[in-house]
């Protein structure tokens, strides 16, 4: 135990004393331009304008914000409809979204920042650096009468690969099948966010004791795999999730509007989530959480799976640093061969004919994506958030679209898709 606490403190002082570099390359922040300058028509953008007014008048949707950004340039930011429908307060360009599951690239981009620096292997055990993890269990089946369950173990290790590309066997809680849930309600497993006082280091350690769907690296099972890593990245660091975030990531990128708690000066400009009933938008409850948890409660659990909340200007300025291989505004956060393996599909053919597989932190789209129309060129990464925000960038046509909205447990929504094939048919060069 010595010789362990030893190692992680060394492990420790080295990050604290390490730094973000400089690069060769000094790509510019980004900033806005004409759509002509990059190879946009201007005129097919429009279609975008009318399929979400229309989305609007229909009640599909209550507002959005969209972005899109070519080249570097930033060629289309617009806010459409409400940001709350019970005070008319109209959305504003840089109003702030929880962005849920976008959280996850992030994560998982401070994990390959560490790698970089040979504090770990892909493929270690995650048991390695949290014990907890060890001699882990699969589950057989489940008594639903008093939820008790029954398990065989594990033939191999939970790696940190597994964690990053959803293979762990990890579940997901609340959003997982009925077996899990109910034993991740049962074992108290915050499976999004809390505003009470819990720590994700108390979270994740009673999660490692819980059963896994199938063996590690065998099937693709969407999971709290990012918030393990969340703690992961505390104990490597020796800082809390957030002010590595802060430090390593938002500050050197200029993402000032990104935290997991906002600020009170900030307060204002989040979105509440809405939901539709009786014919109109009002504010979504769920009994499982407190939607109101950027601003509000105990604010000491980093849910590196679900936890940020952020602008579009900003998701798309992270996006930028991946599409410029690692570097933005003159400093490096990843080297170039780095990106080149976050981007590759590193879960061969588990998510069957969808047209995508998943790297390390993206899911990334295949010949047969590209085949099916609208959804980018091959290597096109995207992802999207629990409370409907979806995001994408194609690094072949250098564009990156953010479509950032705030609802749940709604029907109807097809701005996502519709978005994503209108960006692709705008180009023009």
């Amino acid at each position: 135990m010595k010789s362990t606490l030893a190692f992680l403190f060394s492990l420790t002082l080295m990050i604290s004393a390490y730094s973000q570099t400089k690069s060769i390359n000094s790509t510019p922040p980004l900033s806005e331009s004409s759509p002509q300058s990059a190879g946009m028509s201007e005129e097919r953008l429009a279609l975008i304008d009318d399929m979400l007014t229309q989305s609007i008048e229909k009640n599909q949707i209550p507002g959005a914000v969209a972005l899109i950004a070519r080249n570097g340039k930033i060629i289309y930011y617009k806010a459409f409809g409400l940001a709350e429908n019970a005070t008319k307060r109209n959305l504003k360009r840089d109003d702030i979204f929880r962005i849920a599951s976008q959280s996850k690239a992030i994560t998982s981009t401070a994990v390959m920042m560490l790698w970089e620096e040979g504090k770990l292997r892909l493929d270690d055990p995650i048991s390695k650096y949290i014990p907890e993890f060890k001699n882990a269990q699969i589950l057989d089946s489940l008594n639903n009468i008093d939820t008790t369950y029954l398990t065989s173990p594990a033939k191999g290790e939970i790696t940190i690969r597994h964690l990053l590309t959803h293979t762990s066997g990890v579940g997901y809680g609340i959003i997982d099948n009925d077996q899990f849930s109910k034993i991740y309600q049962k074992a108290g497993i915050i499976d999004l966010f809390t505003t009470s006082s819990v720590t994700i280091e108390e979270n994740i350690k009673k999660l490692a004791k819980l059963p896994l769907h199938h063996e590690p690296g065998k099937q693709f099972t969407y999971s709290e795999g990012l918030d393990v890593l969340g703690y992961f990245i505390e104990i490597m660091s020796g800082k809390p999730l957030d002010v590595f975030f802060r430090e390593r990531i938002f500050e050197p990128l200029g993402m000032n509007d990104t935290y997991f708690y906002l600020p009170d000066s900030k307060k204002s400009r989040l979105v509440p989530v809405q939901t539709f009933r009786d014919e109109r938008w009002i504010r979504y409850t769920n009994p499982n959480y407190d939607s109101d948890y950027p601003i509000k409660g105990a604010k000491t659990f980093f849910s590196g799976g679900a936890g940020l909340s952020s602008t579009a200007k900003d998701y798309a300025t992270f996006l930028q640093m991946y599409l410029n291989n690692g570097e933005l505004n003159g400093v490096r956060l990843l080297s170039r061969t780095t990106v080149q393996v976050i981007m590759a599909n590193q879960i061969g053919d588990l998510l069957g004919d969808s047209g995508a597989g998943y790297g390390l932190a993206f899911g990334v789209l295949d010949q047969d994506g590209q085949n099916m129309g609208g959804r980018g060129s091959i290597g096109t990464i995207n992802w999207g958030g629990y409370f409907n925000t979806q995001y994408f960038a194609d690094p072949k046509e250098e564009i990156i679209g953010i479509l950032m909205k705030q609802t749940q447990d709604i029907n109807g929504d097809d701005t996502g898709w519709k978005f994503r094939q209108l960006v692709g048919q705008a180009i023009d060069d």
